[in-house]
């Protein structure tokens, strides 16, 4: 095989295979060895987002990167800590101190540890494709408005540095995908920056790099109820939107390498994850998109391999060589991130806008506007689910169809389509109380009963009729229909 071949078009492998392939194995571990430089100033960001040291961000997705290699179900995602849950358990740090926090961090794990277990990783089949594009546009943009604060109120020389390092990135794999064009761009901006003697942004700016290994750390809190009172909330809003972002960058994955995942053990891994980076005093965290790019996308990795290797460079890095770590220019970083958010961006979605219903464009938008606003991946995901399903029930509402018959004195409506909220309301005015004979037959034989609106809409045509004088049979009930009418009819109307 050519060494031309790009790495992605190689067969994807188990870890041992990969062990056993001298080229898939560089791969994996240039791939890491790219992702583990990228982490670096991420980590520290997030650390400042949730007012703690930086070297709790970056022990965190250690741990997390490490952990998630061995338990996580979807091979080749990166896992660590993040803004979004940053974001969620930085008022725990603010208000209640770091032993807290960590308490925060591991009860979140027990929790998303339980929430993989009861399968909520199903849950995932509810998601729509609308979500799904407008999950991955938003991230894209996010992570490109991430790069902006790097890229204000800068020396000049940013600019062209970043320039060269996204040139590198788009030209080098045309000539050959050996090495990850961004590893490269990293190693060659940071050598014309020391050899030419500029003084720009470097990575040591962003926060004091650690330089001793991460130990146990047991917070010091009391176990009762005051303090579960104090975490739980925070908690459960960790586990929550740690599960959906990572759950819904597994997908993303899956799509990417045409290869599936277990979702269930990613969700039980990820707590698992959480729980042993709380224990070793780290922040706790969730998949990343971005970096999960850089790996798959623009490194070619596809096992646990360049994951497990991620975490452990970032330990080397950071604690072996933080010096020359520190002087890696964040313009080399910021490039990189550019890159790996132009090929986030689903571009195809925007030629398809004008074949795509109204709706499915309403709920791609929202769901990107939402996250943009809030910087919240879990809010937008859920908005974005909630207008889908308006726009769903909106749309089935008005294939529900009512037709009538008058036949020897006895008038027949038949209806046609599925009886639920939003369908149930609109027959309500498509019956002649007063006109109809004294004998009426609803058959339901095309329709099914979905849910307690469609027994009360159905009381309420019988009450219409009875007031008349007139006598309402309903008839074609399917098994389950006739369960729910049976069980509801009649006991809805308020007393």
């Amino acid at each position: 095989m050519s060494s031309l071949t790009p790495e992605s078009a190689l067969p994807v492998t188990s870890v041992r295979a990969a062990l056993r392939s001298p080229r898939r194995l560089r791969t994996e571990v240039l791939a890491g060895l790219v992702v583990g430089l990228a982490l670096i100033p991420e980590a520290i960001s997030f650390s400042i987002i949730a007012g703690v040291d930086p070297r709790v961000g970056l022990f965190a997705s250690f741990t997390m990167a490490v952990s998630i290699a061995f338990l996580g179900g979807r091979p080749a995602m990166i896992s660590a800590a993040t803004g979004a849950v940053a974001l969620v358990i930085a008022p725990v740090m603010r208000n209640h101190g770091f032993d807290y926090f960590v308490a925060t961090v591991i009860l979140a794990g027990i929790l998303q540890i339980a929430l993989g277990l009861l399968g909520v990783a199903r849950l995932m089949r509810f998601i729509p494709r609308s979500v799904m594009v407008g999950f991955v546009n938003s991230l894209a943009i996010l992570i490109f408005l991430a790069q902006l604060p790097h890229l204000l109120h800068v020396p000049w020389l940013v600019y062209p540095l970043v320039a060269a390092g996204i040139v590198i990135m788009v030209f080098l794999p045309r000539l050959t995908k050996a090495v990850p064009a961004p590893l490269i761009a990293i190693l060659v901006v940071t050598l014309v920056v020391a050899v030419s003697g500029f003084h720009v942004p470097t990575v040591g700016d962003e926060g004091k790099l650690p330089d001793s290994l991460p130990s146990l750390f047991f917070p010091n809190v009391p176990f009762n109820l005051d303090t579960l009172r104090i975490i739980a909330p925070y908690a459960l809003a960790m586990a929550l939107v740690g599960l959906l972002e990572s759950l819904m960058t597994a997908r993303l994955v899956d799509d990417v390498t045409d290869t599936p995942s277990n979702k269930t053990r990613e969700a039980w891994g990820q707590g698992t994850a959480n729980v042993i980076t709380g224990l070793f005093g780290g922040m706790g965290g969730c998949a990343m998109i971005g970096q999960t790019m850089i790996n798959v996308r623009g490194s070619g990795g596809r096992t646990r391999i360049s994951t497990f290797l991620a975490g452990t460079f970032l330990l080397i890095l950071v604690v072996g060589l933080g010096d020359l770590v520190g002087d890696i220019p964040m313009a080399a970083l910021v490039a990189v991130m550019v890159m790996v958010s132009v090929g986030t961006f689903d571009w195809h979605s925007l030629r398809t806008l004008r074949r795509m219903p109204r709706s499915e464009t309403a709920v791609m938008v929202a769901t990107v506007v939402v996250v943009v606003a809030t910087h919240n991946l879990a809010i937008g995901v859920v908005v974005g689910v909630l207008v889908a399903m308006v726009a769903f029930a909106r749309r089935v509402a008005h294939f529900t169809e009512v037709s009538g018959e008058v036949a020897g004195g006895t008038k027949t409506y038949r209806i046609t389509g599925e009886l639920f909220f939003a369908s149930s309301n609109d027959i309500l005015q498509q019956f002649d109380y007063r006109g109809d004979p004294d004998d009426v037959v609803i058959d339901l034989t095309d329709s099914h009963i979905w849910d307690a609106s469609s027994v009360a809409a159905l009381d309420a045509i019988t009450t219409k009729y009875e007031r008349y004088g007139k006598r309402v049979r309903i008839i074609g009930l399917n098994a389950a229909s006739a369960e729910r009418h049976e069980r509801l009819a009649g006991r809805l109307a308020a007393h």
